[in-house]
Order: structure tokens, then sequence, then C-alpha cells
């Protein structure tokens, strides 16, 4: 199934019940018309990072079902994969082959190496200094190969995640094959996981190098159009680079949302909000949630850095189980830009407050995605966290079948249903028509319009109440929430 302007699930296949099959099954059982696609995130075999360190793309994790699973699911909802365009499992059958055989492996060229990249083998501070990294250091592994030697390979992320060179024709062939057999098994939309990373170059920051990252990009286009499947970049950068990467008619994230409308419940204005409703382009995928911690890097520029630090301490004051040490070191975070925790606890666990946090996000320009543990209200996991010591985990809750089940009797699951029906259903949320955005004090206005059908959101950024007005060819209708 093709791409259409319906709401996306995002899920990992075990995170709503067992295994594909269940996932299916809840689907069908309760939310045929309130989704449209799912985003099932890494299934393939993998090492390390729940999914991101794939050894392969040629088979679907046991634990998960198989390809004729994934192609069921895919029968009655588009999809959307994940390729790890920067990296491949440590574990995976080419770094090992690497390992053993060095310079007889079929795979030698896959990897990054340092003695080959930099002059004299190692670059200078100044060098080190410039790179984009997720590390306080140059980002490599110390491999030892079968012989005795070892050898610095570039690793951007942990050690399992070894980064891939695709200046070599044989990864690019690599990415092509995967590629394609990624349309050939279902998918509509392929989502390139820390794209702007593969682009290194020498006395760069080795981050969104141009122009050479257009090129890639437009070699991934090239590949997966043939197939009409979508490309989806994922990067997490100031505001300007998903812009400038639209300009190039690509489609992109809406990551300033998440924080943009927690900014406006929490301080009941929605000045900031509307500019970027106003700005943001139709061609998007919009989020409050997905399987990260809320980016903050997102939102730069577009809040004053003084409204950005004031509202990461209000997630903290107005959260629910919402504290620092969840998005630092002491749990595994990565990345100090982001802040773990689900979008529904860190609105305090609020009914009211978290259902018109999604009313904006179905009436902003884009296609929305709702992560499954939004797509329940789901709280804070402490459990699980305390027990893996991953701050991600917090958002990660594992849903049983009976669990499931149960959700569906709470009033803010089922309104929470009805809001996306009615983003699925209502013509005025074309992405070829427009958006008017007001906002006068603790007021926002939204209105979609496409033809003759509009449709008016006018919420109260104090008490979180709100109404939908829809009006077309058969009359008005109103919704009250």
């Amino acid at each position: 199934m093709k791409l259409n302007n319906k709401i996306m699930l995002i899920t990992y296949a075990d995170s709503m019940g067992r295994n594909l099959k269940d996932l299916h099954a809840v689907l069908n059982t309760y939310y045929k018309e309130a989704v449209g696609g799912v985003h099932i995130l890494p299934f393939f075999p993998s090492s390390a990072d729940r999914g991101f360190a794939p050894k392969c793309y040629t088979k679907v994790d046991e634990a998960f079902g198989d390809f004729q699973d994934v192609s069921a699911i895919g029968n009655d909802y588009y999809l959307m994969f994940d390729f790890m365009v920067n990296h491949i499992s440590a574990s995976s059958e080419y770094f090992q082959d690497f390992l053993e055989k060095k310079e007889a492996s079929a795979y030698k060229d896959f990897f990054i190496r340092y003695q080959e990249f930099w002059d004299n083998g190692e670059p200078t501070q100044e060098q080190i200094d410039k790179i984009y990294k997720r590390k306080p250091r140059a980002p490599y592994i110390e491999a030892e190969f079968k012989d005795g030697t070892r050898e610095k390979i570039w690793c951007t992320f942990c050690e399992e995640q070894v980064d891939l060179d695709l200046t070599k024709e044989a990864v690019r062939n690599f990415m092509k094959d995967t590629l394609k057999n990624m349309c050939l098994k279902g998918a509509a939309v392929i989502r390139l996981d820390a794209f702007a990373y593969a682009v290194k170059k020498k006395n760069t920051s080795c981050f969104f190098v141009e122009p050479d990252v257009w090129e890639l990009l437009h070699e991934i286009e090239n590949t997966t159009a043939e197939y009409g499947a979508e490309i989806l970049p994922e990067i997490h950068e100031h505001y300007t680079i998903p812009l400038k990467i639209a300009s190039h008619s690509f489609w992109i994230y809406d990551f300033a949302l998440p924080v943009l409308t927690l900014h406006a419940l929490y301080n009941h204005t929605g000045e900031y909000l509307k500019r970027w409703l106003q700005m943001c382009p139709m061609k998007q995928f919009t989020t409050l949630d997905t399987h990260d911690g809320i980016g903050i890097v997102d939102v730069k520029d577009l809040l004053p850095d003084g409204e950005i630090e004031k509202v990461k301490e209000q997630m903290y004051q107005h959260g629910a189980n919402v504290k620092k040490i969840y998005s630092s070191e002491a749990y595994n975070n990565l990345d100090i830009y982001q802040v773990n925790t689900t979008y529904y606890s860190a609105l305090g666990n609020n009914d009211a407050a978290y259902l018109l946090a999604r009313a904006i996000q179905f009436f902003a320009p884009g296609i929305p995605q709702v992560y499954y543990v939004g797509l329940l209200a789901g709280e804070n996991d402490m459990e699980l966290m305390n027990q893996t010591k991953n701050g991600r985990d917090i958002n990660r809750h594992y849903y049983s079948l009976e669990e499931i089940r149960e959700q569906q009797n709470r009033p803010v699951v089922r309104k929470l249903k009805e809001l996306m029906e009615l983003r699925n259903t209502d013509p005025a949320f074309h992405l070829d028509g427009g958006i008017e955005v007001e906002a006068k004090q603790d007021q926002l206005i939204i209105t979609r319009k496409y033809g003759a059908a509009s449709i008016t959101l006018s919420a109260d950024l104090t008490d979180f109440s709100f109404d939908i007005v829809s009006s077309g060819r058969e009359g008005t209708q109103t919704y009250g929430y």
C-alpha cells in the first residue's frame, strides 16, 4: 500500500503484543479507522540499540515473525521501514568477515579505516574538535583482527554500530540492493536513520556535509522512486536544516512541534507555536513522541534561549516522574539535548492537556505520527527504566494484549481515537490545502481549508478545553472536548 494522508502509528514489532501477528490483530481490532500507516521500528536481526544495530536486512528477527507477517500488515496499512544509512552491526557477517580476513575480506571496503581516511592515520586535535560527535573523543573503535593486529575504525554511535564507507562502490551497491529489497517487501516510506552522519570529509563537521549529502539523498531517491516509495531523512538539528531539506522537495520530520506545544500549554500562550505553524511545510510528518526522548535542539531560535531553558525546567516541574537524571549518563543517555519521558507524563498525566496537544498536532501541517505509548496515553514506565538503566526505556513500555484491551476503556484513549478518526476522514486536512492560525493571549484558533471544506480548532490554553467545527458540502458539525 502506498503512502496516504492518514495517521501513522510508530511502534516496535513486540510492543503491542509479543510479535507482528499480535500487532496486526490489535490494529484491526481497535484502530482500523484511526490508523492509516505503521512505522514498524527496526525488525531485522540486531545486536544493540533495540533494532538500530542491524546485522542484515534480508530477514525478520525470528522473535517477531517473518516477512509474510510484515506483508500482511502492509495489505491493510501503508508501511515505513528504517534503513540505517550510517552504520551496520559490529556483529554482522560483513564486519566479522573483515575482522577475520582483513585485506582478503570481500567487505574490507565497507568500513572507514583511520589509517586510510586521515593523513598520517590520525586526525589532528583541530580536526577532532570540528567533528559533530556523540563522544568526548574522536569517533572510533579499536578493531582487533584475527591476525592479532589492531586498527581504528570509524564509529559514531555505540560499539555495535560501525560506520559504513559510502564513498565505496561496494557500499553504494549494498545500499541500493537493501533499498530495493525494502520496497519489494512493502515499504511505502523508508526512514533514513542518522543520515546526516553518513558523509565524512576531512576538516569538516562530518555532519550534513554539503553538497555530498544532496548527492546521497538523490541517489537514494532515484533508487526508491522506481518502486513508488518515499524517503524520509531523519535529522535532529536547527530547524533551518529540515526546512532546507524540504526546499529540495523531500519529506521531513517536524521535531520542533513537541516542545513548542509543551511551551504553549505550560505558559498558556500560542505566540511561538503560531509562528512555526505558519512557516512549516505540508510535506512533513509531525510528531509529539517517538522512540527517543523529546528533542530540545530542534527549537533553537524558534524559542528564545531563555524560553528554551524555561520549558526544560517546566518539563521537570509539571511532568509526572520526569527527572533530570533520567536524561543523563547515569541512564545511558547519549544525547544531552533530549528529555526522556512519555508525552502524557510530560503534561502531568493530564487528560485534557494531552488531548489538546494531540488536537494541535492533528491540525498542524503534515501527516501526524503517533507513538504507540502515546496512542494509549501511557505514563512513564519507571519499572522498566530502573530495570534496564536506559533512560529512553521510560517511554518504551511493553503492552500485553490484555493491557491494550483494558486501556480502551479509558476516556482519554477513546477520545484520542475519535480525534484520530476525524483527522483521517475530514477533507479539509488535504495536504494541498491551507492553514490559518490565530493566537491571542491564551486562545489558539487553527483552521485548515481545502476547497469547500474547512475545519477549525478553537482552544483555551489555560483550561485546555477546545471544540472543533467542521464545515463542508454536508453542512456543519461541532465536536466539543
